[in-house]
């Protein structure tokens, strides 16, 4: 179970200043997620901030732009505070969070530096443990704002100075330190827009101004409200990051199949296996997200069995053709998209979630009927989440037999698939890390097939 935040009463906030409640919202998240409450994700703890201030979707949309990019250049802002700040990084979370919030409006968005800096000194003098430190927050971004050259210049190892030491030596370890840094690299940029289309992809690249990749999916070059896009209420498409696509794709349900997703929501492989013509049926534990896979599924005209339980609880007696687990991770692969993941994430976890990954890996087997089809998927770029829980299952399951990838099955990009037959993508793949519009999400992805009862 995640921590529960511990904050005191906000301070109130003037409504009639535009923006202020928007850049509240914003620290108190990321003041949420550098303190005790740092298992929250991003989103959770927007939402806890934002409660009871009903912002317009304009502010909201802010708040989160705001948050993120605290969070994706958190290792360079920090260091940059602490390079101007006499005593170093303060301790406490609420001011470290006005600081870095809005360091990173003068960094990294679109925002006139005089709004940054004012509005942070309103929030500081609104909240009677900070008020006295007003002085400080606006002498501290106006600095900023003065030496933004100087700062930018010194953002130039994102794998040395903007990535938590526990990760860096991990990827260095993984995947050579030349790999590793471009991983670094390609988070800085954030991800692009991939969406799914149900069929006729060059005519949906056409009319969404995208590009369609040979995995498959579809990149938008816009940033549109996805909603207001075509064929988003004709359900012709849904978001989906070109990895995550390629669980289903791989695992290549057919009509008629009985096919299991466990841990399904928020349900984009749902719909991949739905609108294959497979029956398929839906696990996940939480009736909260399996609501939003219901009415994904039902924008999108398709159908599923969905089952609120717990996958290692699932009856054995009637087996299914194939079964997908997208086993809960630490999602170090998706932090492009989630960069508060980087921060909020410690090597404990890996090692903990390990353990679940064992017992639903073993549960999926047994739920896998003989001849059948397994993909077991993460989206971590951790090793003990993806290749040492295949090697695991395979000694000590005789019934089982990995299935080694063609690069046909990945759009014939060979560089997706790694020594042992298995998909292993990379942010830094598909021109990640060298611009705007490349990279996919961290996934790994084994195909395995029974081969005796």
């Amino acid at each position: 179970m995640a921590p529960r935040p511990t904050h005191r009463n906000p301070p109130p906030i003037d409504p009639s200043v535009p923006g202020l409640a928007a850049r509240h919202v914003a620290q108190s998240a990321v003041a949420t997620l550098l303190g005790p409450a740092r298992g929250l994700a991003l989103e959770d703890a927007l939402a806890q901030a934002g409660r009871g201030l009903h912002l317009e979707l304009g502010d909201a949309a802010l708040a989160r732009a705001i948050a993120t990019a605290s969070f994706r250049r958190l290792g360079f802002l920090t260091a940059a505070l602490a390079e101007r700040l006499r005593d170093g990084l303060p301790q406490k979370p609420d001011l470290l969070a006005l600081l870095v919030t809005g360091s990173a409006q003068i960094l990294d968005l679109a925002v006139a530096d005089h709004a940054a800096v004012d509005l942070s000194v309103r929030l500081a003098k609104a909240d009677p443990q900070l008020q006295h430190l007003a002085p400080l927050v606006n002498a501290v971004l106006r600095r900023v704002a003065r030496e933004r050259d100087a700062i930018r210049a010194g953002e130039d190892d994102p794998l040395g100075r903007n990535t938590p030491d526990w990760l860096a030596r991990r990827w260095v370890a993984t995947y050579g330190e030349e790999t590793a840094r471009g991983i670094a690299a390609a988070h800085l940029e954030g991800a692009a827009l991939d969406v799914t289309v149900r069929e006729d992809a060059e005519a949906w690249a056409d009319k969404l101004g995208g590009r369609r990749l040979a995995l498959g999916s579809l990149r938008l070059e816009g940033r549109e409200a996805v909603s207001g896009l075509p064929g988003y209420d004709e359900g012709a498409w849904w978001v989906q990051d070109a990895a995550a696509a390629l669980p289903v794709r791989l695992l290549a349900p057919r009509p008629g199949e009985r096919v299991a997703d466990l841990c399904a929501a928020p349900g984009g492989k749902t719909a991949q296996v739905a609108a294959a013509g497979a029956h398929v049926t839906a696990v996940d534990r939480s009736a909260t997200r399996l609501e939003r896979l219901q009415r994904n599924l039902e924008r999108l005209k398709l159908s599923a069995e969905v089952v609120t339980a717990d996958a290692l609880a699932l009856p054995e007696d009637n087996p299914f053709d194939a079964v997908l687990l997208d086993a809960p991770c630490s999602a170090t692969g998706t932090i492009r998209r989630h960069p508060d993941v980087a921060w909020t994430k410690s090597e404990g976890d890996i090692l903990r979630l390990a353990g679940l990954q064992r017992r639903l890996l073993d549960k999926a087997a047994r739920l896998t009927a003989p001849g059948g089809r397994l993909v077991y998927c993460t989206c971590s770029l951790e090793p003990e989440e993806g290749p040492a829980q295949i090697a695991d299952l395979l000694a000590r399951n005789g019934a089982f037999e990995r299935v080694p990838l063609d690069p046909e099955r990945v759009g014939g990009h060979a560089e997706l698939i790694d020594g042992n037959g298995d998909l292993r993508t990379l942010p830094s793949h598909l021109g990640g890390g060298s611009g705007r519009g490349g990279g996919l999400d961290g996934f790994f992805a084994s195909l395995l097939r029974r081969v005796n009862a």
